[in-house]
């Protein structure tokens, strides 16, 4: 199975930013307010976490960082106006393909 560079990007801003304290997030419930007041780390992980399961293993291995910032601004926005919606349908209806 192909490792994508987003799993590794994950795994490497989970380990780096890991607090004494883990926390486990789980995405498919998540609300878009949770997300939005989750702090950085947990921002940065969500959104590396949708990337990779967008790109699918079809896609290359490969981060486009502008493709990136416009999802993840498209995504922050939609948040910002839908905050109960969970961010699994947030992600659906700004990436779904």
């Amino acid at each position: 199975m192909k490792i994508t560079a987003s799993i590794l990007l994950a795994a490497a801003l989970a380990l780096s930013s890991a607090p004494a304290n883990a926390t486990v997030l789980d995405l498919s419930t998540m609300t878009c307010k949770q997300f939005v007041e989750g702090g950085d780390d947990t921002i940065k992980m969500v959104l590396v976490w949708m990337d990779g399961w967008y790109k699918g293993d079809s896609d290359e291995a490969i981060i486009d960082t502008d493709v990136f910032t416009e999802n993840a601004k498209k995504f922050g926005t939609y948040c910002g106006k839908n905050p109960t919606i969970s961010i699994v349908n947030a992600a659906e209806a700004v990436l779904g393909k």
